[in-house]
């Protein structure tokens, strides 16, 4: 199904059928595809956060053992000499 703009603010409703029905919307601005609605039991699964590879990046930064001071040393004050 292509809905566009309009049709997601006005026909909210009627979208929602479809991907209930198991359709993805195209949504469409200015008769471009801007995005896609896509039922959830067809999205890709989500990863918890624990698992991405981010998570836990600077856990062995040793300037960050005390993170309260570390802030504080961000939020500090800088002046310059001239």
């Amino acid at each position: 199904m292509k809905a566009t703009i309009l049709d997601l603010r006005y026909r909210t409703k009627d979208v929602l059928k479809a991907v209930e029905r198991g359709e993805t919307v195209a949504v469409l601005y200015r008769g471009k595809e801007k995005a896609r609605i896509v039922p959830s039991s067809l999205a890709p699964a989500k990863t918890k956060l624990r698992n991405h590879r981010a998570f836990g990046m600077w856990k062995n930064r040793k300037d960050l053992a005390k993170v309260a001071h570390f802030v504080r040393e961000l939020r500090k004050g800088r002046s310059f000499d001239l």
